[in-house]
């Protein structure tokens, strides 16, 4: 299972690339995997806002739905609509093309509610 070093995470399975004020989000390797096949990616629209933990958005496999949460406050200001024709991008690069949403955060102190590495390793294995 792959947990890259330099994201954090949350227990619902995103991962979050933080950039300044603004972070990429995605669904886990370790989510993907349980997920199966995803075969539909539902974006959030840029310009919604969104409080942290709220349902942004939701991803479609051949075993179930998945709702995916915000792991952060703020707005999207960036949706990847390559996931619209493309949602197996999820399954084969979560952490690269299969990313989800970029979110502008409107409360930083947020961010240390994120798991590092290490606590989320703990919490899939």
């Amino acid at each position: 299972m792959n947990i890259p070093e330099d994201l954090r995470y949350t227990k619902d399975h995103e991962w979050v690339r933080v950039d300044g004020p603004r972070a990429t989000v995605g669904i886990t390797d370790y989510a993907q995997d349980a997920l199966g096949d995803v075969v539909y990616v539902d974006v959030p629209a840029v310009g919604g806002t969104f409080e942290l933990g709220a349902t942004v958005s939701e991803v479609e496999s051949t075993k179930s739905v998945s709702e995916i949460y915000a792991p952060l406050s703020g707005t999207v200001v960036e949706s990847n609509a390559a996931l619209a024709d493309q949602p197996d991008q999820v399954n084969q690069d979560p952490y690269g093309s299969g990313w989800m949403f970029v979110i502008d955060c409107s409360d930083p102190a947020e961010l240390e509610q994120l798991l590092d590495p290490a606590a989320y390793r703990g919490l899939v294995e």
